[in-house]
């Protein structure tokens, strides 16, 4: 009996899109603010397991290391570009409507934090690794008129950090479990994955309670 496809469900893009549904879901998230809450973080990691030796048995489906390294990266940073143009080309119009529930007036300012905390540079590397923050402050980027090369340059470091690095995490996972006791694994692994999904999350809380205490 087939599961029902399920949008927050980082296996169900996996299992009925393979290689293009990481694709879709990294641009959308890192470019289209209607991609806020798509599983990013957890889907790149159980890529990275699919990609492994045990990956058809714990991910559903086996994919193409390779093709997996080369397309992630390029997805997310043209997503987060896209993103960055939106900004520019519309600017704070996009946020102005105080009742919308995607396009939010406090995005631009919780941005507007990062940038001023971190630097542009810096906000543009760290916001990958944090979801919501990730998909809102590259058109906040773009709004607060960074420069599209100077941009594209964070932008490309931030995201091959990003999608390598969990990629790596998933695959190094797969690849040191025994094919032959991966039946007692598939369990520990579905909650590594969603553990891994929940970290960026609970750090930001954790961020937003201190900010809001001092």
């Amino acid at each position: 009996m087939e599961m029902a496809f399920n949008v927050l469900d980082a296996r169900s893009y996996l299992t009925s899109f393979g290689l293009v549904g990481v694709y879709v879901v990294l641009f959308a998230e890192t470019g289209l603010l209607i991609g806020l809450f798509l599983p990013g973080d957890s889907l790149l990691f159980l890529a990275g397991v699919a990609a492994s030796a045990v990956g058809a048995r714990v991910a559903g489906t086996a994919l193409s290391l390779p093709l997996l390294m080369i397309g992630a990266p390029i997805a997310a940073i043209a997503g987060a570009q896209v993103g960055h143009f939106l900004g520019r080309r519309y600017g704070r119009a996009l946020f102005s409507r105080p009742k919308s529930r995607i396009f939010k007036p406090e995005y631009v300012t919780k941005a507007e934090y990062y940038f001023d905390q971190y630097g542009p540079a810096k906000a543009v590397i760290l916001a990958r690794f944090v979801p919501i923050v990730r998909t809102v402050l590259n058109p906040v980027a773009g709004v607060l008129e960074m420069p599209p090369g100077r941009f594209a340059l964070f932008n490309l470091v931030g995201g091959v950090l990003w999608t390598e690095g969990l990629i790596l995490l998933g695959y190094g996972l797969g690849a040191s479990i025994p094919a032959a006791a991966i039946d007692k694994y598939i369990l520990p692994i579905v909650a590594l994955v969603i553990v891994v999904s929940l970290i960026p999350i609970g750090v930001e809380l954790i961020r937003n309670r201190r900010a809001t205490r001092d």
